[in-house]
């Protein structure tokens, strides 16, 4: 079969010397476009089309899925050529106006069950026959190479969390999740077994239940008009090293609170022995300690660099809160920032030099309230998600010495009439991309996992506001599309994070918080 084949493509190759219909040569391309899906060979589909065609495969419910000619012929490129797939194809029909033409293919897929149709456009361009765009019929689009139309479904694994904050894997089944409001477990996937860690500070800070209808005057925005909520204290991310196997540390932020009841972000680490935290020792606390529940940041994440990499927020909720030099664009003020420490707590040589007074461990500046941080898997970059105020909602990359702007520019609104003291000098880093909604974007991850081949180095946003779930599409250091996800299930999101294996999970914030898995069923 295969030497069949190769000498159909050859003697296709070498017979334009014999004068042809149009008919016959309509027949040829559509041929050859045939040969290469039945027998994988990419470079015969990619010939027939005019170079970036457009082709609509799939149509979901409120979107249709296409793609290039290009990375249509690439899906065949993952088996050796000549190699036959079992799906039949067959011309039906070819109508001919002029140099233009339509054409029918009908395909089965009898594996599958599948009988569906092509509908391919052609063109007479310089004497030739090119397919100029193609659609299908086919519900869903066969398995075959691929699987080309993601199904994203959601399936509860956990139940019953205390508002989960962060999640960290040990193995693909091991794994160790942090409540807010709740305690740090260690939680076996396949038995569901939870067990609560010991050995941890028993200085946290306590979520606080608060109606938010009392405290519209300075607390709550009104758009929280009525309902009860816990003010955002407890614990925060929980981090292994990266070489945990080797070390069994692991590091945790939190909400410490001192004897005044006042309290601010903290960053432990200690050896996870068994189902116990040994040697605990404190690496960072961003003082002043200061009263209010919010806003302390806490998203950790270990560079390529192998240096740890820390979010801490303002602590105001509202800007007019800030002092006449902004807490954020304060160099002495270890909120609002980005921090760099080592392993040990120690103050990495290579830092940004802030200038005199500077804090210690000082990266990057102008942060409100940063949660989220992810490695890109290739470049390395560290990315990052930030809470606005009204709107204003944002995603950057980490650069050293960088200025975020916050509270001097933002791609939002201002609550009040505050107006921030001008910053002399200063040169703020722009976001790569920002909502027109509001998102409260968290912990987000990149998606490296084989059940949505065509999601792979895209970024995967939660948000608590609304609950919505984003698919951001990234070339290089840009975001050129974005996708909300489950439109029509929306739940509040603190965080998603992708397994050893490459399965996609969230956690809800919620008083009855779930362990999600997002799946796609066809496959």
């Amino acid at each position: 079969m295969k030497i069949n084949v190769f000498l159909f493509l050859l003697i296709s190759s070498i017979s334009p010397c014999f004068a042809q219909t149009d008919h016959e040569q309509i027949t040829k391309t559509l041929n050859q476009f045939i040969v290469g899906t039945q027998y994988n060979y990419p470079d015969s589909i990619a010939q027939v089309f005019h170079p970036g065609t457009r082709m609509f495969l799939y149509n979901g419910s409120d979107s249709a899925y296409y793609m290039t000619s290009e990375d249509y012929a690439l899906l065949y490129g993952n088996k050796t050529p000549g190699t036959p797939n079992n799906r039949p194809s067959k011309i039906m029909s070819i109508e001919i106006v002029k140099d233009v033409a339509y054409a029918k293919l009908e395909i089965d897929i009898p594996s599958y069950g599948n009988r569906y149709h092509d509908l391919l456009l052609l063109k007479k361009i310089l004497g030739q026959w090119k397919i100029v765009g193609k659609a299908t019929s086919a519900t869903p689009i066969p398995k075959t190479p691929e699987e080309l139309a993601p199904n994203p479904t959601k399936e509860v694994v956990l139940s019953g969390l205390n508002r989960p904050w962060s999640m960290a894997f040990l193995s693909e089944n091991d794994v160790l999740i942090a409540e807010k409001d709740g305690s740090l477990l260690r939680v076996n996937l396949q038995t569901k077994e939870r067990k609560e860690i010991s050995g941890l500070p028993n200085d946290v800070a306590k979520p606080v239940f608060i109606d938010s209808a009392k405290f519209e005057r300075g607390i709550f925005p009104n758009s929280l008009h009525g309902q009860t909520l816990s003010a955002n204290a407890g614990w925060f991310q929980i981090l292994p090293d990266p070489c945990f196997d080797q070390n069994k540390y692991i590091y945790l932020s939190y909400a410490a609170e001192n004897n005044a009841r006042a309290s601010t972000t903290k960053v432990i680490r200690g050896k996870l022995m068994d189902n116990q935290l040994k040697e605990v020792e404190t690496l960072f606390v961003a003082e002043p300690y200061a009263h209010g529940l919010y806003h302390y940041g806490g998203g950790m994440i270990f560079g390529n660099d192998g240096k740890l990499y820390v979010t801490i927020g303002e602590r105001n909720f509202f800007e007019y809160m800030n002092p006449e030099v902004p807490v954020a664009q304060d160099i002495k003020d270890k909120r609002g920032k980005v921090i760099r420490i080592n392993p040990d707590g120690s103050i990495p040589e290579d830092n940004p030099n802030f200038g005199p007074g500077a804090v210690k461990g000082l990266y990057a500046i102008g942060i409100r309230a940063s949660q989220g941080m992810a490695l890109h898997p290739e470049t390395g970059d560290i990315w990052f998600s930030e809470h606005g105020t009204t709107l204003g909602d944002e995603l950057n990359i980490l650069k050293p010495g960088a200025n975020y702007g916050w509270p001097n520019v933002t791609t939002g609104k201002y609550r009040t009439d505050y107006q921030p003291l001008n910053i002399s000098g200063a040169t703020f880093t722009a976001p790569l991309y920002s909502w027109d909604q509001t998102v409260a974007p968290t912990g987000l991850t990149f998606y490296s996992g084989p059940e949505f081949p065509q999601w792979k180095g895209n970024l995967i946003v939660p948000g608590l506001s609304k609950g919505s779930l984003w698919r951001m599409v990234i070339d290089g250091d840009q975001i050129i599309s974005a996708e909300e996800l489950f439109v029509n299930n929306r739940v509040r999101l603190r965080k998603a994070i992708v397994s050893p294996t490459g399965r996609l999970y969230l956690l809800s914030d919620e008083e009855d918080g779930k362990l999600i898995r997002v799946f796609n069923p066809q496959r």
